[in-house]
């Protein structure tokens, strides 16, 4: 998982879309649900890792604004 669009699309896969018209808010959407994948096991501890790390970057470029 490399960009905010390979987390979008990996959440797809459960129909789960999330766009609330303020990224900031995605983000943090983005990461809970990410979270829970895991902690059900949806999702491995790796590609796990690599989202947190996506999510995170993208909102360290939005602090920056």
């Amino acid at each position: 998982m490399n960009s905010i669009a390979d987390v979008r699309k990996w959440l797809m896969q459960f129909r789960l879309v999330v766009y609330t018209k303020d990224k900031s808010v995605d983000l943090d959407l983005m990461e809970e649900e990410v979270r829970e994948a895991h902690e059900t096991g949806l999702m491995e501890k790796k590609l796990f890792q690599q989202a947190l790390l996506v999510i995170r970057r993208e909102k360290g470029k939005l602090e920056e604004r």
